[in-house]
């Protein structure tokens, strides 16, 4: 066999076919030279049949014996076979029976020569053995070249049928795997949208309860507030009822308080707006401190309450108001949750790097559909207008956010309806602080401010301003009250005040502004000026400071802590 002439390929599609589009492939199969096997063991005539043959488009191999051709085709794919009958070892018709056996070679097409072989019976013979076709030496130059032609160009067409039947079999195969991709994503699709779908009903609908259950709450302290103002009015000479008054317009107003900054607060939550002030501090006295805020509403009940405190210290890393903030929100949810006469305990330990509060009630409890939500927005126990226990559901999702903030953890368990709830906390155990003891001041509410000391007060909200003036009037302050921004700088300039009581949203001019004018005036140079204001977020505050206020209060204003502040500047001043 020419060795030069058998390159080894298998009768695989070509590999071009892997890299290439079906039309660039059939390009190049196009281009490519047809493989022809000549087999003959006489040198010469392969010689001869060479010569016969040479053409580009051809790629001719020769074998010199039946095993040499049996060998090429077991490397190369062949679109034709010539075939000398007259070989030793085995002739022609015995090899052609051979290939024709083999799957892989069984349709390559076999034209036999012979010089001898010119009866029928042997021309049957060799077509029952697979022969196309049957040539008789000498050979004929043109008629073999036209039968080649023939036999070749069949081939190059049923091997570019074969690669477009490939290619077209590819084609459906990726179009069906397309569309069962599309169907799945259909179907994905449709399933998200209806989860999608059935989320924003259940949104829509906790939120409509929720708006519901707002009016609800709102009203319930507004009510008490308004019919206490009349009890104050008509119970001129029972000093009795007067004080009950006073308490239950303080509590309403309070709880008012707190349902506005737990709405704030998980406004700022939600866009990530809310900044802890981390401090080392001592979680015991930021548990008694939520302890007192809460004990009015825990007496009103009737409530027995016990606190299991651990006489160690129970240092944390945290924002002192935020934390209080948590317990108390905690504390009011078990004051609400449980009815009159209930037990309310609330227990704090150190316990492997963590410091442990519970807040545990004997109360209403909470349903196992409800307990892995309780901490979700908008999410309560009852939703029915006529419950007692009142609250928007969202005290508990501000709990949860500012412990996960400080990198704690808080869970709630419940035996089910009306088997109490408990509530704990976990936050990592903190260094201890600098110095020991509470971080806040005492304060006395009895205690007057400096004699005539001169307050302007600047705020479009009429009866606010007014009622603050009077209970500064009431501690020996000369007061004045402005409604605007123009007629505020008259009257500061008019009036020479000591402290500046300042609301940012003014009309014609706002607090901001007001302020860097009269900064810039050196009359006001030692003036005390506090930003009172409706606008509580932390860069409102950090703009007040930038405008040249020495205090940002947000609304509705604590008293006593104006107090402090206010008696804070002026002690240092007296001494």
């Amino acid at each position: 066999m020419d060795v030069e002439k058998t390159a080894g390929r298998e009768s695989e599609p070509p590999a071009v076919e892997a890299t290439m589009g079906p039309m660039a492939t059939l390009n190049a199969l196009a281009r490519e030279p047809i493989n022809i096997l000549l087999v003959d063991d006489e040198p010469k005539n392969l010689m001869a049949l060479e010569t016969v043959l040479d053409d580009p488009a051809y790629r001719l191999v020769r074998a010199g014996s039946p095993n040499e051709a049996l060998l090429a085709l077991v490397h190369e794919e062949f679109a034709l076979l010539i075939l000398d009958i007259q070989m030793p070892e085995m002739n022609g018709f015995e090899l052609a029976q051979m290939i024709k056996q083999r799957k892989k070679t069984a349709a390559v097409p076999i034209i036999f020569l012979t010089a001898y072989f010119s009866e029928d019976e042997h021309v049957l013979e060799g077509y029952s053995t697979g022969a196309v076709d049957y040539l008789h030496k000498p050979i004929n130059a043109t008629v073999l070249r036209s039968k080649v032609a023939v036999f070749t160009a069949l081939h190059r067409k049923t091997r570019e049928s074969e690669v477009a039947n490939r290619a077209l079999r590819a084609e459906i195969a990726e179009r069906q795997r397309a569309q069962e991709e599309l169907r799945t994503l259909n179907a994905e699709l449709e399933r998200r949208v209806a989860d999608r779908t059935g989320a924003l009903i259940e949104s829509d609908r906790r939120k409509d309860e929720f708006l519901a259950m707002l009016g609800h709450e709102l009203r319930n302290p507004l009510a008490a507030i308004r019919h206490a103002v009349r009890i104050n009015e008509d119970a001129i000479d029972d000093a009795a009822a007067r004080h009950w008054a006073g308490g239950v317009i303080d509590r309403q107003t309070a709880q008012l308080t707190r349902m506005v900054d737990d709405l704030l607060d998980v406004e700022r939550i939600n866009h990530g707006r809310v900044e802890l002030r981390l401090d080392c501090l001592q979680l015991d006295e930021v548990l008694h401190r939520a302890i007192e805020a809460t004990r009015a509403m825990i007496d009103q009940k009737g409530h027995v309450f016990a606190a299991d405190i651990a006489n160690e210290k129970l240092p944390v890393r945290g924002d002192e108001a935020r934390l209080e903030q948590v317990f108390v929100n905690l504390l009011g949810n078990a004051v609400k949750y449980t009815p009159e006469q209930g037990r309310i305990q609330v227990s704090a330990r150190r316990e492997a790097g963590e410091v442990v509060v519970t807040v545990t009630d004997n109360g209403i409890g909470i349903s196992p559909d409800l307990l892995p939500r309780v901490f979700d927005l908008f999410t309560q126990g009852q939703t029915s207008l006529d419950r007692a226990q009142g609250g928007l559901g969202i005290g508990l999702t501000v709990v949860r956010a500012l412990i996960e903030m400080h990198g704690g953890s808080v869970t709630a368990r419940s035996g089910g309806r009306g088997a109490g709830a408990t509530f704990t906390v976990r936050l990592p155990v903190g260094p201890e602080p600098a110095t020991n003891g509470s971080s806040r001041r005492a304060i006395s509410t009895a205690e007057n401010l400096p004699a005539s000391l001169r307050v302007l007060i600047v705020d479009d909200h009429a009866d606010a301003a007014q009622a603050l003036a009077m209970l500064l009037r009431r501690r020996n302050c000369e007061v004045r009250v402005s409604n605007d921004g123009p007629s505020g700088l008259e009257a500061a300039s008019a009036f020479a005040p000591e402290v500046l009581l300042l609301d940012l949203g003014l009309p014609g001019m706002d607090g901001y502004e007001m302020a860097q004018r009269l900064r810039a005036d050196t009359r006001f140079r030692d003036v005390l000026f506090i930003a009172i204001s409706g606008y509580a977020q932390e860069a409102d505050r950090a703009r007040a400071m930038e405008a040249g206020f020495d205090y940002h209060c947000a609304k509705p204003v604590n008293f006593n802590d104006l107090l402090t502040i206010i008696r804070s500047r002026f002690s240092q001043v007296s001494h």
